[in-house]
């Protein structure tokens, strides 16, 4: 229940998280929680701004004492990750997240949970409504739509923020420091094809591929997790000579590492069918079953469709599909253990006559991102496919003279008595963007540890958000004084 949730320690931000989190705040769908946050804002008497993109800002005058320290930019996004498990009865529309308690950690029913970075959130909001926390001037900069296109912090014109240092609570392990991101791109193949009318005296089946973890493209891509997209095309493809295809629906999200993929098929040879079928089944299932313990591979009759794709269509798909690289392409050279370029075969929907396959290419180096790209798009365009490129944002170079960084770092020993771990991530951070109309802001990132993020299997861990806490208030207290 969300009343247990209120009860936990910081109270403050964990009354402020059940507060957002009853608010539907999908991306591109956020004006409920962005006059949520005006509303929050006007009520404390503080300066409240919304953009032309929607991004709200929210103005608090230094405490007492902190007048002469910089100002600084405290930032997260509102927008979360709607996902939920195939069984779970629930409208991202209309509902709150159902939040719960289990061993030590904050889960929501079923679906994602928005501690991405609904977490964030709630520690400004706590910060600016509070007044017994020292602070430096404040600005807090609440962006829209980070998880599909990143447009708030595109759209951030110069001139609104007047702050030297931007605090970013988007990092997802507690004893890190992000000074580093990916820039992205998204690339959409399409392509049309002419129905068969579905051949008699067949049999037609629906093909179930579910139970895989799934996860963050970004932070999750080199876990070498199944995308139930590459698992489908696999098994289409073992089948294609002895039958025909009428519908697939895999995946969801760009951002997010596809759990299911569903498809119907025929087949006029049931027997040999289910042999074959049951036979690369469990070929998967065996290769996966160290990592993809919950992985379930089913076969169901279900009614004849009216149609279907010619074979030079189908194997036209499959063969693309089959071509177009997933996961991690290149390893950071100077960086160890950071992913520098990757892909997740995102969405794939084969339905009335057009196919869509939706992919996200990420890389912390641009030359190496747009290689990639064009490596994924010239096999869509050599296969008939058009193919469109949007959503291009840039990474965010690490600085290791960063001063903000050289304070965190400080306060983070003298606080754990141990150093943290200062590191890029391959995850999409808003900093290198917002850092292109404020080049000169010293810019850091760093939050509470967060498991499975972009799933239902999304996770906050209450100690490690206390731990998170405390932290925050020590390093408003360590702003630096202006020049």
């Amino acid at each position: 229940m969300n009343t247990e949730i209120r009860n936990l320690e910081p109270k403050a931000l964990w009354n402020n998280f059940a507060d957002l989190n009853a608010v539907p705040r999908a991306s591109k769908k956020e004006e409920r929680v962005i006059n949520f946050m005006v509303t929050f804002g006007e009520k404390l008497g503080l300066e409240t701004t919304v953009d032309a993109v929607g991004n709200v800002i929210i103005k608090k005058p230094a405490t007492k004492g902190m007048e002469n320290r910089k100002t600084i930019v405290m930032q997260s996004h509102l927008d979360m990750v709607h996902q939920k498990n195939n069984d779970t009865d629930f409208d991202f529309d209309t509902q709150g997240i159902e939040m719960y308690i289990d061993d030590g950690w904050v889960k929501a029913k079923g679906t994602t949970l928005g501690a991405d970075n609904g977490l964030g959130v709630a520690t400004i909001m706590s910060i600016l409504e509070a007044n017994d926390i020292p602070h430096p001037a404040i600005e807090a900069l609440f962006t829209i739509d980070e998880e599909t296109g990143m447009t708030g912090a595109m759209g951030l014109e110069a001139g609104y923020l007047n702050g030297e240092i931007l605090l970013n609570l988007d990092t997802e392990d507690d004893d890190e420091i992000g000074v580093g991101c990916a820039g992205g791109i998204d690339i959409t193949a399409s392509k049309s094809y002419i129905s068969e009318k579905a051949p008699k005296n067949s049999s037609a089946y629906r093909i179930t591929v579910k139970g895989l973890q799934g996860g963050h493209s970004g932070m999750d891509i080199h876990k070498d997790f199944g995308n139930a997209n590459k698992m489908m095309n696999r098994i289409l493809f073992a089948l294609k000579d002895i039958s025909s295809l009428a519908k697939i629906d895999g995946g969801s999200l760009r951002n997010a590492i596809p759990r299911e993929s569903h498809a119907i098929i025929i087949t006029e040879n049931a027997k040999i069918f289910e042999d074959e079928f049951y036979s690369i089944a469990k070929d998967i299932i065996n290769e996966y079953t160290t990592i993809e313990e919950e992985l379930e591979i089913e076969l169901e009759e279900c009614i004849i469709p009216e149609s279907v794709l010619s074979k030079k269509d189908t194997e036209t798909l499959l063969k693309a599909i089959y071509t177009t690289h997933n996961g991690v392409f290149r390893m950071s050279p100077d960086i160890d253990g950071l992913v520098e370029t990757s892909n997740n075969v995102a969405r794939v929907l084969v339905l009335d006559g057009e196919i869509k396959i939706l992919c996200l290419t990420r890389s912390s180096v641009k030359s190496g991102k747009m290689n990639l790209t064009y490596n994924i798009s010239s096999g869509f365009e050599l296969a008939g496919f058009d193919v469109e490129l949007s959503g291009l944002y840039p990474g965010w170079k690490p600085n290791p003279n960063s001063p903000i960084l050289k304070v965190l770092e400080n306060t983070y020993l003298t606080l754990f008595n141990e150093k943290p771990n200062v590191l890029a991530c391959h995850a999409g951070l808003e900093c290198g963007i917002l850092g292109t109309n404020y080049p000169e802001m010293d810019m850091i990132s760093f939050g509470p540890t967060i498991k499975g993020a972009h799933s239902p299997d999304e996770r906050a861990n209450i100690n490690s958000t206390q731990k998170f806490w405390k932290y925050v208030l020590q390093i408003l207290k360590d702003i630096p004084v202006k020049n």
